[in-house]
């Protein structure tokens, strides 16, 4: 029951995930023909091109393609979630023409609209990076480079990128090329925030006294696990515990006060992290 849960929640984060992709893309970026690299970018590209077919239907026939790649080249090492979320990113973009046409952007402020076509993709692109999936395209050219190739897939993909936005310049104008070298470096920018403070939790140590307490309160009320072990004070050399734990942000709130009235000479150090690996945790 609770694997069942887990499946559940995980679905309605990567469908999140997909609707802010799909959102931002459709609503902003196309209208604007702002181009931050990957599918999307190529599809501002050939939209400027070949007006006759909108980005929207360029994004999902590219999607679809890579998607064929992916099954031909990676087989099942593929991955369902990836799969799942580049069939919904190319279903929404379709819902979304069909129930909201759209000619022109939804207002006349570039800049907001730009903020808007960044943001929104990239919270949703950090929310699927961080379960394992994506919406495919590019990153599905990553996975099949990386598994026949030794190139550094990560920057190849970013020259990558940086040329399709580049490439803005010359096929639809000065001022969206601009606009869209702007918004390829805030991009990178956000994701790697995002993702960032979704992973943050607490590195908490207590040199304390009373370790066994400590530990009982770490493992039954916070349902966490701990390691502890003996040191000596370098001043006093009295006789000290370490106790180590990883906590969420509430959990180091509510041990720090735990601590206070258990032993009020404890000495505490909390750090976050965003990279912290094992059960309850990142897979490593």
């Amino acid at each position: 029951m609770l694997r069942v849960k887990e499946t559940v929640r995980d679905y309605l984060l990567l469908t999140l995930g997909a609707f802010l992709v799909a959102a931002g893309v459709y609503f902003f970026k196309f209208p604007n023909s702002f181009n931050t690299g990957g599918v999307t970018g190529l599809a501002v590209i050939l939209n400027a091109a070949i007006p006759a077919v909108s980005s929207s239907a360029y994004a999902s026939v590219i999607n679809l393609a890579f998607l064929v790649l992916g099954f031909v080249a990676l087989d099942r090492s593929f991955g369902i979630r990836t799969v799942y979320c580049s069939l919904l990113f190319s279903a929404m973009l379709s819902g979304f023409e069909w129930l909201f046409p759209m000619l022109t952007p939804l207002t006349d402020q570039k800049m907001l609209e730009l903020f808007f076509a960044v943001i929104l993709p990239s919270l949703g692109s950090a929310i699927l990076f961080n379960m394992q999936s994506s919406t495919g395209g590019t990153d599905i050219l990553a996975m099949i480079l990386k598994r026949f190739s030794s190139l550094d897939i990560g920057n190849a993909l970013l020259c990558v990128d940086v040329l399709i936005a580049a490439s803005t310049l010359y096929f639809v104008g000065i001022e969206a090329g601009l606009y869209s070298i702007l918004g390829l470096v805030l991009k990178s920018v956000v994701v790697d925030s995002v993702i960032e403070s979704l992973n943050r939790r607490k590195s908490f140590i207590a040199v304390t006294s009373c370790p066994e307490q400590t530990c009982d309160f770490i493992t039954h009320t916070l349902r966490r696990s701990a390691t502890y072990w003996q040191a000596e004070g370098a001043y006093t050399h009295e006789p000290k515990w370490v106790v180590l734990t990883a906590l969420s942000r509430a959990q180091a709130v509510a041990l720090r006060v735990y601590l206070k009235s258990a032993d009020p000479h404890a000495f505490i150090l909390v750090t976050n992290s965003s990279e912290i690996f094992g059960k309850g945790f990142m897979r490593a």
